[in-house]
């Protein structure tokens, strides 16, 4: 179990975790965009994937692949957005990609979601690159990465 911010339990999840998970993102997306319990089972039984779920209500899944490292999806429950999870969880995986070795960590934000954004600038991503017309919405994606310092012993 990993801790944050006061009130932040951040915890790893697997392929088990799946309905939990399933059911913050259903809260967080439009029904034609979450991701059901099958699908997200099926992302963390990949090699390189993890997840991370905090009890307040928000949830992560990431991939590794040699050593850099990419968030595919994070949800926050409305009622818990603005309060520190999505912070807490950006914060855990990139702490999680680095100790299984990456050295940047990439994500994908919609050019109509400021909040976001705004959260990623603070948490020292910047953009690398766009994506037109990625999302549903017609929304671009604003591509941000960020180096994940390596630590010494």
């Amino acid at each position: 179990m990993m801790r944050r911010a006061a009130g932040s339990v951040i915890s790893k999840a697997g392929p088990l975790h799946a309905t939990a998970l399933s059911a913050i993102h259903a809260r967080a997306f439009p029904d034609d965009e979450y991701w059901d319990a099958r699908i997200i089972a099926g992302q963390l039984s990949q090699p390189g994937v993890f997840g991370l779920i905090d009890i307040r209500g928000g949830m992560l899944l990431a991939r590794l692949a040699a050593d850099e490292a990419e968030v595919l999806t994070v949800a926050v429950v409305p009622e818990r957005r603005q309060q520190g999870v999505g912070g807490g969880l950006i914060t855990a995986a990139a702490d999680e990609a680095r100790a299984r070795g990456a050295e940047r960590l990439f994500l994908e934000v919609s050019t109509r979601n400021p909040a976001a954004r705004g959260l990623y600038q603070q948490l020292g991503f910047s953009q690398v690159g766009r994506r037109p017309k990625y999302y549903a919405d017609g929304s671009d994606a604003l591509v941000l990465s960020k180096a994940l310092a390596l630590t010494s012993a």
